[in-house]
């Protein structure tokens, strides 16, 4: 019964192909169709080809570079101006009011701050720092005694 279908089939797209009114159009058109088809599974497959080549250069990559060692620590005084480089780039804070000191990675904020979510915010940016170990924060309010001791967050 399959082979009969098929056999039908097949005399069908014959004749539909061979008709000698309208065949030879009809061939082009196949022709031309299946010339589109073959150029397109081409550039498909070559932009396939490209993205699996560049995803694996990226993993490799990344397998090379998670041997590597991290960057050391900076040293206490470089630490200190990259903190002061990220807090006072915010225009509202006052810069000659705030000294920034670190020892042995942990970053001491000293001086005055004008609003109590401003002590912690700056806190909060100086944790954010590359290296940054720790903050002591002993920031306060005009008007208010400096603290002796940084307040436990």
């Amino acid at each position: 019964m399959r082979l009969l279908a098929l056999g039908g089939l097949l005399g069908a797209a014959l004749a539909y192909l061979f008709d000698p009114d309208s065949g030879r159009r009809r061939r082009a058109l196949a022709r031309d169709r299946s010339a589109g088809t073959v150029r397109s599974g081409r550039r498909q497959s070559g932009r396939l080809v490209r993205r699996v080549s560049s995803d694996a250069r990226g993993v490799t990559r990344k397998l090379q570079h998670r041997g590597q060692k991290q960057k050391p620590q900076p040293n206490d005084a470089t630490l200190a101006r990259t903190v002061e480089s990220e807090i006072f780039r915010d225009p509202d804070v006052p810069k000659g009011k705030i000294d920034v000191n670190a020892e042995n990675g942990i970053v001491f904020l000293r001086g005055e701050a004008e609003r109590p979510e401003m002590i912690d915010d700056l806190e909060q940016q100086v944790r954010k720092v590359p290296g940054v170990q720790g903050v002591e924060n002993l920031l306060h309010l005009p008007g208010e005694p400096a603290p002796a001791r940084p307040a436990t967050s």
